[in-house]
């Protein structure tokens, strides 16, 4: 997939969300989505469509959402949220594919975007969890230590 660089991309107004790159790859994702859905049969578009938009933007939405939290808990859980919706964006995908509704290049090119995407997502949620103190991690790792 062909990186499209936002209009705002060098703003001064610029949010911080848009700085990060897995929300630019994110957007950038929807678009295409937007796009390949347009040319979707008309009984699919309160169904299918609907529902792979819905997954498409909810994606840079919770990024955009979570960037914004002061808690690296409350961060990490936006974060998460924007990953479920890449992989349920993934299985419609799939979907699409096998209906013919998307070429076998179209659902390359979303697989590809959509395997980076989730790359940087877990790269993100990493740096987020290594950040945490330990007892953020697991509830029982403060019970285990306890043991005699």
């Amino acid at each position: 997939m062909r990186v499209h660089h936002c209009e705002y991309a060098h703003d001064m107004n610029q949010r911080a969300h848009q700085k990060l790159i897995v929300w630019q790859e994110a957007y950038q994702l929807t678009l295409e989505i937007y796009r390949m859905t347009r040319t979707f049969p008309s009984e699919e578009k309160y169904a299918l469509v609907s529902q792979m938009r819905r997954a498409a933007y909810s994606i840079p939405f919770n990024i955009a959402e979570g960037n914004e939290k002061r808690s690296k808990k409350e961060r990490l859980h936006f974060f998460e949220i924007a990953k479920a919706s890449l992989e349920e964006l993934h299985c419609q995908c799939q979907l699409s594919k096998d209906l013919s509704y998307l070429s076998n290049a179209q659902f390359a090119r979303l697989d590809t975007a959509i395997q980076h995407v989730s790359y940087l997502l877990i790269q993100i949620r990493k740096s987020l969890k290594n950040s945490l103190p330990s007892s953020s991690h697991s509830s029982h790792s403060s019970h285990s230590s306890h043991s005699s």
